[in-house]
């Protein structure tokens, strides 16, 4: 079962010359639409708990539709940084808002189920202590950022400033600043004081799940600068939870360490989310084992749905303390992505076929989405319900992901010429990216169309050699033709400009290539 890092880069390819179809960049144009918002218009991301309390808190919708993102870029649009690169700046400056980091305020102070025991004061810089539940998403987001476009501006001090003042109450402004390396670092330590066992996102729990993302963080960081801290937390992190144990007795992972107590909590039974989420984090750094219980934990959360489809058991609502305890977890769409992530496309696409048939996809601006739904079940007892982590994220991760496309991000660094070949660096919002990678003869291959509607709509071409000649063809046919810092081209829909070609397309599919001599 065992996968190696070649294998898996040769399969790459397969996703790169298909590209991306409609449906697909529909969920990358949704993301881009949310990341255009004014700062805190967060229409369509409310979730049904108050004070960012539940799992489909703005900070996780955020932080999955970023790695969706990744993961389309990486595999399937490799050479289209200018499709991806505005849209996962914005979702970072989004992150970093106070409306998405506030709730740390209260939460820190402890006073719930697991630490009302343990006396906490407030804590207004979200970073500093606990809180791996949010540090670790925007650790790996930055350093994403500085991977996957070569771009160091998260590394410059003070790059990452968490802010907040109000005129009404607070006294003077609370800022904290940090930049990807100083984030870093303050997680490698806490997680060495835990004894690399995680570190808390509530205080004293330590969760399973939240804790597979700094690792990820930790491998990123040394790809960007030589460094070996990844292996080294990486091995006394599989020790710990080897000691304690990543299942419970009956083959769900486990939740939480509670760290006064070192007692394992486990998953509630009822619910799907919990094996489907740390089923598909956990498959970067434990394959094997994820391999080895998902037939046996999928098919206890799974129902067949009409018409060959696939869904989930319906969700019902869990009293805790006197209250009806019904949140937002994700279950249908970490369910959708974690059967992508381990490569099990059949049900990821039943499930999807479920999703496009009863849970109303909606297209808004070229974008698509699931609106949310509080209802449980529909009027034929399947599950209805849609959080927004699930309609604006995880259904867009999960078709854009490729089989194992996580564990990839984990082990594969960079790819040598990735910030140098020819690419598509820039695009018009109107544009659409179908195909963009560099093949095996060094040639631009990529195909780009756009709206009649936006006929005037235009994609850069850069990254040109600097010494040789190129030529460009549009639909087998030569539309420019170039040496060094020269060009001559008589078509008026390809211009070169400042080192660059600018296309403008008429229709909604061309095919272009870049032949470099």
């Amino acid at each position: 079962m065992t996968l190696t890092v070649d294998e898996f880069a040769a399969s790459v390819g397969h996703y790169q010359r298909e590209g991306v179809d409609a449906v697909q960049r529909g969920h990358i144009r949704h993301i881009d639409n949310l990341s255009r918002r004014l700062p805190n218009d967060w229409s369509g991301m409310g979730s049904r708990s108050n004070g960012q309390d539940d799992f489909a808190s703005l900070r996780y919708q955020l932080a999955y539709a970023a790695i969706a993102l990744a993961l389309a870029h990486r595999y399937r649009l490799p050479a289209a940084p200018g499709v991806f690169k505005g849209t996962f700046d914005r979702l970072i400056q989004k992150m970093i808002l106070p409306e998405v980091w506030m709730y740390w305020r209260n939460t820190s102070t402890g006073q719930a189920v697991f630490n009302a025991h343990i006396p906490m004061e407030s804590e207004w810089d979200p970073v500093r202590r606990d809180n791996i539940m949010y540090s670790a998403y925007v650790q790996v987001m930055t350093l994403l950022f500085a991977y996957l476009f070569d771009d160091d501006r998260y590394s410059v001090p003070g790059s990452i400033s968490f802010r907040h003042w109000a005129f009404s109450w607070g006294g003077e402004e609370k800022r904290f600043d940090y930049d990807q390396n100083s984030l870093n670092e303050l997680i490698y330590w806490k997680m060495v004081e835990s004894g690399y066992v995680g570190v808390a996102c509530e205080p004293n729990c330590v969760f399973q799940i939240c804790n597979q993302l700094p690792l990820l963080g930790f491998r990123l960081h040394d790809f960007l600068s030589g460094g070996q801290r990844a292996a080294e937390v990486e091995r006394g992190y599989r020790k710990a939870w080897d000691d304690f144990g990543r299942l419970d007795t009956e083959g769900r992972y486990n939740l939480l360490l509670l760290e006064d107590s070192q007692q394992m909590l486990t998953n509630d039974a009822t619910e799907v989310w919990g094996d489907a989420w740390a089923g598909t984090v956990l498959n970067m750094l434990n394959r094997d084992l994820v391999r080895e219980h998902y037939p046996e934990q999928i098919r206890r959360l799974l129902v067949d749905g009409p018409d060959g489809t696939l869904s989930i058991r319906p969700l019902t609502s869990t009293p805790l303390l006197g209250h009806d305890l019904f949140e937002d977890h994700g279950d249908f769409g970490w369910a959708a992505a974690w059967a992508a992530e381990v490569g099990d496309t059949s049900t990821r696409d039943r499930l999807l076929r479920f999703a496009d048939a009863r849970l109303a996809p909606t297209w808004v601006d070229g974008g698509l989405f699931y609106p949310r739904s509080d209802d449980s079940t529909d009027e034929d007892g399947y599950h209805r319900l849609v959080d927004p982590l699930t309609g604006n994220s995880l259904l867009a991760l999960a078709r854009l992901d490729v089989p194992d496309g996580l564990w990839g991000l984990y082990h594969l660094p960079r790819e040598p010429h990735s910030a140098t070949a020819p690419a598509v660096v820039e695009v018009d919002r109107s544009i659409d990216v179908a195909r963009a990678f560099v093949d095996d003869e060094g040639d631009l291959q990529t195909t780009i169309g756009t709206a009649a509607a936006k006929p005037a709509a235009s994609a850069r071409i850069g990254r040109l050699p600097a010494e040789g000649r190129w030529s460009l063809e549009r639909d087998g046919l030569v539309v420019a033709r170039g040496r060094s810092e020269r060009a001559d081209s008589s078509d008026p829909d390809v211009a070169y400009v400042g080192g660059e070609l600018i296309v403008t397309p008429r229709s909604p599919e061309e095919r272009y290539v870049l032949h470099v001599d």
